[in-house]
């Protein structure tokens, strides 16, 4: 008599229910991070056979722009840097779990580039799955995301910041209102929120100060006056209409 998909649910579910999350010991964290170290060690050199040693044939990669490679393209792409750039990632933080014979680390890569002669420092989080084959850890799956930090300030001169004051709408009860607060340039989303600094880029192109770090670009009409503000956010463009500014 066939076993009802009920009862194969139960069963399914009761062997799910064992595998709780531990927090992994030192030691397995330690592991996971030297085996993470080694492989991020090996991309300025080109060193393909530690990543051949440390992922497992089916691992997937994504990286820090959604792109997406397997194993043997991944390898494949691993290059010596060409002379005039240098590269540096340090792990920080690293935290890790075990589930059986998988296990997640959880890790800041602080990552100095050097492009002839300029330094420039990447933050990303990043979270790699291990899997326990033929008794070693391998990484079948590591995805990092850029932190936004701020970046340095620009002097951009002849800026009216008064000029950019005003509201701005997108919807019939969602406006934003700019305005100057000891001599810099922001918004409130709405009353009571707080208010957010802008940091020039250009021209009618600021930056946010808040953790996504969205662009927000003021644009023109004909005559030259601000008629919208545009926040540009993950590669799309909410539109903002103004309806009054100062003066």
């Amino acid at each position: 008599m066939p076993i009802s998909r009920w009862a194969v649910a139960c069963v399914f579910a009761c062997q799910l229910g064992t595998l709780h999350a531990a927090e992994a010991s030192n030691a397995l964290r330690d592991e996971l991070v030297a085996i993470t170290q080694a492989w991020v060690d090996a991309i300025p050199r080109g060193d393909k056979a530690i990543w051949q040693r440390t992922l497992t044939d089916d691992a997937v990669l994504i990286d820090e722009f959604g792109r997406i490679q397997h194993k043997k393209d991944a390898i494949a792409s691993l290059q010596v840097f060409p002379a005039g750039f240098a590269g540096s990632i340090e792990l920080r933080q690293p935290k890790a779990w075990r589930y059986g014979d998988t296990a997640l680390l959880q890790v800041e890569e602080y990552e100095r580039e050097t492009v002839f002669g300029q330094q420039l420092v990447v933050r990303y989080q990043a979270l790699a799955t291990f899997v326990k084959q033929h008794g070693a850890w391998k990484m079948a799956g590591m995805e990092d995301v850029t932190i936004p930090t701020p970046p340095p300030a620009l002097d951009v001169r002849g800026l009216t910041l008064g000029g950019y004051a005003g509201t701005y709408r997108y919807a019939p009860d969602r406006a934003w209102t700019v305005s100057v607060r000891d001599g810099v340039l922001g918004y409130v989303t709405k009353a009571g929120r707080p208010f957010t600094a802008l940091e020039p880029i250009a021209r009618d192109v600021f930056m946010g100060t808040d953790d996504e770090r969205n662009l927000l670009i003021f644009r023109r009409d004909a005559a030259g006056h601000v008629s919208e503000l545009v926040e540009r956010r993950k590669f799309n463009d909410l539109h903002l209409a103004r309806e009054t500014h100062a003066g």
